[in-house]
């Protein structure tokens, strides 16, 4: 019980913790004249991994490699099949070109250079690390130059400056949030793994992967209510890159993560890929670069049976 409690109260705190950090650096980018377009690509979508990233450095630090990794493949998984199955039962997301000339690419790419990285001998170097941050840097320089107008400003806190008080409050409370959630969730997976008998992977890739993926459920499930197109296929396949690229890729800078449990290697890494690549041919059939309620239940299916088997 106790453990269950860590978990619930870490994940509060992460949530929290990266919408206060968000709200601080939108107004500091903002107070800077910073384009809305670099806020967009750099700042939110720091802000909104930060969960991921956190758990994931802190995991690796204190030697819960398969917690990290976990929960970045997990969140990836359960950003195309749970937060946009869920998405597109709600309401129809209509998909840009942008899909299939950049965002789908680029995602299978990452997908494929992590999984060469790793599945080989199991270790995620240093040098592979900046690898993949001096990528996601190319295709960050890559979307600034040529893809400005695919890009949408979302973020309603965009538009809202915060006193200077408030914005040094938001920064410094959301840090706390985040590195105090970070120490909750990852001693009360831990403490689960242990009184359950299983993995550190089986939790990182089910329990901690849903937690960290909360805001991108509940950013959506908001939009579509108020029957906005603020989330779609592009943010959550931006979502994944991220995880990929950024977290996986800094946390492996900082110190190599290296596979515990084989897992991860055999089963895990290939459920990534077959929906990521499964995305492909959902949103061409049966109607072109559209996503309706059929492919959500789809999605949802895939992920169910990803998660029944394993965990049994």
């Amino acid at each position: 019980m106790g453990n269950l409690l860590f978990i619930i109260l870490g994940l509060v705190l992460l949530i929290a913790g990266g919408n206060w950090l968000l709200k601080a650096a939108v107004t500091l980018s903002l107070r800077l004249s910073i384009p809305k377009i670099v806020i967009g690509m750099t700042v939110v979508s720091f802000a909104t991994s930060a969960p991921e990233l956190i758990v994931s450095i802190k995991a690796a630090l204190d030697g819960f490699p398969d917690l990290s990794l976990g929960n970045v493949v997990g969140s990836n998984i359960a950003n195309l099949g749970l937060v946009l199955g869920i998405t597109v039962l709600l309401g129809n997301i209509n998909v840009r070109k942008s899909f299939y000339t950049t965002d789908w690419p680029v995602m299978m790419v990452a997908s494929l250079l992590f999984c060469g990285f790793i599945y080989f001998d199991g270790v995620l170097q240093r040098y592979e690390g900046i690898i993949m941050v001096v990528f996601l840097f190319i295709f960050l320089v890559y979307l600034l130059r040529f893809q400005k107008t695919a890009v949408v400003d979302e973020m309603p806190e965009d538009d809202v400056i915060l006193p200077h008080y408030k914005t040094a409050l938001y920064l410094g409370i959301g840090g706390v949030g985040l590195w105090g959630g970070s120490e909750l969730l990852i001693d009360g997976a831990v403490g689960m793994a242990s009184a359950f008998g299983v993995s550190d992977r089986v939790i990182g890739i089910t329990v901690v992967s849903v937690g960290t993926s909360i805001p991108e459920l509940a950013a959506s499930i908001i939009a579509v209510l108020k029957k906005e197109k603020a989330i779609s296929l592009g943010n959550l396949i931006g979502s994944n890159i991220f995880n990929l690229l950024a977290v996986l890729g800094i946390t492996s800078v900082i110190t190599p993560i290296r596979v515990m449990d084989q897992g991860l290697l055999s089963n895990d890494i290939f459920w990534m890929l077959g929906i990521s690549f499964l995305i492909l041919p959902l949103v061409f059939f049966p109607r072109g670069l559209r996503l309706g309620w059929r492919d959500g239940i789809i999605l949802l299916l895939f992920y169910i049976g990803f998660i029944y088997l394993t965990i049994n």
